[in-house]
């Protein structure tokens, strides 16, 4: 009981870091208030691709299948898992965001927070449970620690790519972009609806 509630307790206290990051940004996300209505997603996405990594380390420590001899191989492969989920979640945030027609520059800031988040998980959650089991504390503690530590990593990722992309040039070279690009397609409907009468 005393383990695991000490644990928990740790874990509650170190998770209010995320409201400090949130407060110290609050000028940016009242300006853009749609990063907070996909915050939860960002966040979520980002701890449950590390809870699995963590769990895929924890069952191959608890049955033997990962040790030194197979360590490398594992962790490339989930390198290259990292890549893949990341990718795929991205393109789903991408669709999301413009679904619920999110502004251009917000969308891609969704998208390349979800794509940062999602590889930093998986990476972290492989490599927490062997962090842990190194210096003496039960690997299983990974799975809620991971959790933790995505909510406050993924509020900090999220801040500082929207305010990499929303609060710089960046922003209206996006807008421009996808103006020219929906002009593309206006004019393209255009010529198809003509050529449709003649």
């Amino acid at each position: 009981l005393n383990d695991r509630a000490g644990w928990l307790v740790g874990l509650m206290v170190l998770q209010s870091m995320s409201s400090f990051i949130i407060a110290r940004n609050e000028s940016l996300l009242e300006a853009h208030l749609v990063i907070v209505q996909f915050l939860t997603m960002l966040v979520g996405a980002g701890g449950n691709a590390g809870n699995q990594a963590a769990v895929r380390v924890i069952r191959g420590l608890a049955v033997g299948t990962l040790n030194a001899r197979t360590l490398r191989a594992f962790l490339w492969t989930e390198a290259k898992m990292a890549l893949c989920l990341s990718s795929i979640l991205g393109v789903a945030g991408f669709v999301r965001a413009a679904i619920f027609q999110v502004p251009p520059p917000e969308t891609i800031a969704i998208t390349a927070s979800v794509y940062i988040i999602v590889i930093s998980s998986i990476l972290i959650g492989s490599l927490l449970p062997l962090g842990m089991r190194y210096v003496g504390i039960d690997p299983a503690h990974s799975s809620t620690t991971i959790q933790v530590l995505m909510d406050i990593l993924g509020v900090t990722i999220t801040v500082l790519v929207s305010g990499l992309i929303l609060n710089t040039g960046l922003a209206d070279a996006i807008s421009s972009i996808f103006d020219v690009w929906g002009e593309a397609e206006a004019d393209n409907g255009l010529v198809n609806a003509t050529l449709g009468h003649l």
